[in-house]
């Protein structure tokens, strides 16, 4: 199927109706494109994201002709000068790689076929991040094509190695705009979505705009013995040393804490809940409502995160055979770190529970203190009004991304970050994001492309933006 001119984008999702075959099929082809982030790229993995930049230049002409564009390496930095180009009044990120497939037998359709049928848009990549890229493009294409242009400057930042931290991408793009002396009103990346039937007593969906994210560790558990045979183990072996460590520190996780934007979230979110936790959520700023109200909130993965330092042992290793006692075993502890807590908290608490000399304890690999958490502003207000308009019925709150993002890369360059898709998901929608089967819905596409096109609106002052009056 042949793309056709992307000025239809804007039309096709008044009302939030399905996006028309073509939009679809602008971010099919792109799902097509196998951009895999590695920690050792290769030339395929260049290849594919060649691939993807010739169709995002051959699809969006106006945005490549209009606005200036500089690479660094696969990243897209591109600046769309306002009429008071001294000024920024956002910058909006998406990434363009994805994460490996595990088992591609499992899936509906070939992950990276970009299937296209009556009500889905099919691939990986299709919630998490290319469908939000595609439809900032969208919106900024129909932008030009209408003539309009923003008051203030306006960058997209589009990563090419979001999924494995964004050293060569997302760092180097921030920097850039360090130099250049860039501070925006507004930051908006992935993160929050609308979640229905997910939150627990909800009875209406929750839309949860991020404005801010957790920090991020992994600990690694080093054990080292004599060996020997295991007809004569010792009292203690390598392999049960470090399951031992692992087991203490997954049976005494962090401390519940309602942080304040916990309390924020909690005291937003209470209206879209039914009694009686409308009226507990009512009482979160209280201290002795606290104990109660984490307690309810642990109960659940998703809203645990916002209310502890989460603790997940993700991988161990030790030994190679059978009936030989192992010299060494190791395990890998990763954990999401709540604001108010450090990484150094994190090293102190497994050394205080782990309580073995025998144990190594150390970080391994990238980490991240938690990023700063900004205020609801005029831009979070902002947000939220679009989010309400393209969405009805829903209720907006605020949160914590409890997952890593380009974001964090970009700290202090905005005065308002916000994390936000304005796409509506269940539980089995969100258990496709790094999973199997992951899926976008044509209505879903529909609300994204319309959520940007009014952002773009709000940052174009209405007739005199037009590029005739420049």
């Amino acid at each position: 199927m042949s793309p056709a001119a992307p000025s239809d984008a804007r039309d096709a999702t008044r009302g939030t109706a399905p996006v028309t075959d073509a939009v679809a099929e602008r971010l099919a082809t792109a799902l097509r494109c196998v951009t895999v982030s590695t920690d050792t790229p290769d030339e395929t993995a260049d290849t594919e994201f060649t691939r993807l930049a010739e169709h995002l230049e051959r699809s969006f002409p106006r945005v490549h002709a209009e606005l200036e564009l500089e690479m660094f390496g696969h990243s897209r930095l591109y600046r769309w000068a306002g009429r008071e180009p001294e000024r920024c009044s956002a910058i909006l990120l998406a990434h363009q790689d994805v994460v490996p497939v595990d088992d591609p037998r499992r899936w509906t359709h070939a992950p990276f076929d970009g299937v296209v049928d009556d009500t889905h848009i099919w691939g990986r990549g299709a919630i998490d991040d290319k469908s939000r890229l595609l439809a900032i493009l969208e919106a900024v294409e129909a932008a030009l094509t209408a003539g309009l242009r923003p008051r203030h400057t306006v960058y997209l930042a589009f990563g090419h190695d979001e999924e494995v931290f964004g050293d060569n991408g997302a760092v180097r793009m921030a920097e850039r705009l360090r130099e250049s002396g860039v501070r925006a009103d507004l930051l908006l990346d992935e993160g929050g979505v609308i979640t229905d039937g997910v939150a627990d007593g909800a009875t209406r969906p929750v839309a949860t705009v991020m404005l801010g994210e957790k920090g991020y560790a992994t600990v690694r558990l080093t054990v080292r013995e004599v060996g020997g045979h295991s007809s004569m183990p010792g009292k203690q072996t390598a392999v049960g040393r470090i399951a031992r460590a692992v087991a203490r520190i997954q049976d005494h996780p962090m401390p519940l804490r309602l942080t304040p934007a916990a309390i924020d979230m909690l005291s937003r979110v209470r209206h879209a809940m039914s009694e009686p936790r409308r009226r507990l959520l009512a009482l979160a700023g209280l201290p002795p409502a606290a104990p109660v109200i984490t307690r309810i909130m642990a109960a659940q993965p998703q809203t645990e995160a916002m209310v502890r330092t989460t603790t997940a042992p993700t991988v161990i290793r030790g030994g190679v055979k059978a009936n030989v006692l192992p010299q060494r075993a190791e395990a890998l502890v990763n954990f999401r770190i709540l604001p108010g807590d450090s990484v150094a908290t994190v090293l102190e608490h497994c050394r205080r529970v782990v309580r073995d000399d025998a144990v190594g304890i150390e970080l391994v690999g990238m980490s991240s203190e938690p990023s700063p958490t900004t205020a609801p502003g005029p831009a979070f207000e902002m947000i939220a009004e679009i989010a309400e308009a393209v969405v009805p019925g829903i209720v907006v709150t605020t949160g914590i991304v409890p997952g890593a993002t380009d974001s964090r890369h970009y700290d202090g360059l905005a005065a308002t970050r916000c994390n936000f898709a304005p796409i509506v998901l269940t539980q089995a929608d969100l258990d496709t994001i790094h999973g199997t089967d992951e899926r976008i819905s044509r209505v879903n596409y529909a609300r994204l492309i319309e959520f940007n096109s009014r952002l773009v609106e709000a940052l174009v002052a209405s007739g005199q933006d037009r590029q005739e009056q420049r």
